[in-house]
């Protein structure tokens, strides 16, 4: 058995995502915590039950990748391109995908409490057994799935992300000190 460095990895799945994918099923557990993926293109790419805690995917191109049961707790997907990826029993818990295109992937039993969705477009994403949606952070940019692919007790209109409070403002006079 083959063991590799995170850089290797990286290394790996950039150049023979196949060797990567046939290396990773002999693995009793994959360890890429806070690995800078960003800029790659990653296709059909096994992660599932992998360890991507604190990882960055930001202004990444993904396809066909397989996230399912991975800990994508606070990774960055900020300006990626997700197009039909699997995030089954996922924990996407505090993660940025702020301006991402999550478009065709499917969030069952995904847990996205803390999740930042700003002005992030979910279009035609399966989110209707997602976990904890309506704790997740998005705005009024958000771009939402059809009604059909949302939990049932979602509303996604009356929500706003956390950032867009902000206390009364007084009118007051400068003085100069």
């Amino acid at each position: 058995m083959i063991d590799y460095t995170k850089e290797e990895l990286v290394e790996l799945l950039k150049k023979n995502p196949e060797k990567f994918n046939a290396w990773k099923i002999e693995q009793e557990e994959v360890d890429l915590s806070e690995v800078d993926f960003s800029g790659i293109n990653l296709a059909e790419i096994d992660f599932s039950d992998v360890d991507l805690n604190s990882s960055s995917f930001a202004d990444c191109s993904l396809s066909f990748v397989n996230f399912t049961n991975a800990d994508l707790t606070s990774v960055d997907f900020t300006r990626a391109g997700v197009l039909e990826c699997d995030f089954t029993d996922a924990l996407l818990t505090g993660a940025d995908c702020s301006y991402a295109q999550m478009t065709y992937c499917n969030f069952s039993d995904c847990d996205m409490a803390g999740c930042i969705l700003s002005e992030t477009d979910l279009s035609n994403s399966d989110l209707t057994s997602s976990v904890n949606l309506n704790a997740a952070r998005y705005d009024e940019d958000t771009v939402w799935p059809d009604d059909d692919m949302l939990p049932s007790d979602f509303d996604g209109t009356g929500h706003r992300d956390l950032s867009a409070l902000q206390d009364d403002e007084d009118d007051t006079v400068s003085s100069d000190w």
